[in-house]
């Protein structure tokens, strides 16, 4: 009962920070206040670029005690978030993004964009969105893809300790 217990847990965890994007008042953000849109923007991306590090430091060390499984999917999640809320306060500056008006446009186009689906119904046409899309592509490729990889292979761990004894395992 507890192992469903704890995922259970970060899938609730995810379903807040959802909430909390949907509610969290921006207003004081965007085109007004250049500096400090940019200064929040780039602190909590790098708090969160941190803690996807210290994530995959676990699994690469192999800590005991700790549970990178579960903190990895939510550190990604809020990744999302983050670039959702730094596109939607871009949008409201006319002409940055053509498409995007609602939270729920800026968390799709946060998504296409991190699929690399790129539809064309929402484009970065100024160069502030054009900036936080490309900074939201490396950022997938450094950090989402290491984080990607390390729970990946935290996984493999789990289930080879986990497996061990059946007469199929090989060594």
């Amino acid at each position: 009962m507890r192992r469903a217990a704890v995922p259970a847990g970060a899938v609730l965890f995810v379903g807040s920070l959802v909430t909390v994007y949907f509610l969290l008042p921006l207003d004081g953000l965007g085109p007004h206040r250049p500096v400090l849109s940019w200064t929040v923007f780039v602190l909590v991306l790098a708090a969160v670029a941190a803690l996807i590090l210290r994530q995959i430091h676990e699994v690469l060390t192999d800590k005991p005690d700790t549970r990178p499984g579960l903190a990895i999917p939510v550190l990604m999640a809020l990744s999302v978030l983050v670039f959702a809320g730094g596109y939607y306060v871009l949008s409201r500056h006319p002409g940055e993004i053509i498409g995007l008006s609602t939270r729920v446009d800026a968390l799709y186009f946060t998504l296409v964009t991190l699929a690399t689906i790129g539809y064309g119904d929402i484009t970065p046409h100024g160069q502030s969105a054009r900036v936080v899309t490309v900074l939201q592509i490396l950022y997938t490729f450094v950090f989402l893809t290491a984080a990607g990889a390390a729970l990946s292979r935290r996984v493999r761990m789990l289930m080879g300790k986990g497996g061990a004894g059946r007469p199929d395992d090989r060594p």
